[in-house]
């Protein structure tokens, strides 16, 4: 079971609304190097909350394999230098656009 949600955007901090990413993918949980990699309820629960904008970025830059074997902690995300240049721009967004 995920966490609750926190007041912010784990990536950008802005405080709307916020939405749950699987850092390990749901489409990979069934695959066989991912659940001898982690446990269940690790690939249930591993994820971060992130408003839409930053959701939305994280899925059109990369794959859900890459997402799941090398991007799978908010740290690893953070450190992306595509996700550093979204986060400076959504961090100066000031509402959230309803898609």
């Amino acid at each position: 079971m995920p966490n609750p949600p926190p007041d912010a955007c784990e990536l950008c901090g802005r405080t709307v609304a916020l939405t749950f990413h699987h850092l390990i993918p749901r489409r990979n949980h069934r695959k066989s190097w991912f659940r001898a990699q982690f446990g269940v309820e690790d690939l249930r629960s591993r994820g971060a909350w992130l408003c839409r904008l930053c959701h939305n970025a994280v899925h059109e830059h990369f794959d859900e394999s890459t997402l799941g074997r090398r991007l799978n902690t908010i740290e690893a995300l953070r450190a992306e230098p595509v996700i550093q240049r979204h986060v400076e721009w959504a961090s100066r967004q000031r509402h959230h656009r309803a898609w």
